[in-house]
């Protein structure tokens, strides 16, 4: 039962922006690419 509460609980948990900055930088498709993503976030894209 604690199991099924738990699955809901990391299910319903918001990512932080740390984790959304990494998962941004991850799907970069080039060495370019990557460059241009890890700009925008040093400029504050996920960070008000």
């Amino acid at each position: 039962m604690f199991e099924h509460v738990k699955l809901a609980l990391r299910a319903l948990r918001i990512p932080s922006v740390a984790e959304r900055e990494l998962a941004y930088l991850n799907q970069s498709v080039s060495r370019y690419d990557l460059e241009q993503r890890q700009r925008q976030i040093d400029a504050g894209l996920f960070r008000h």
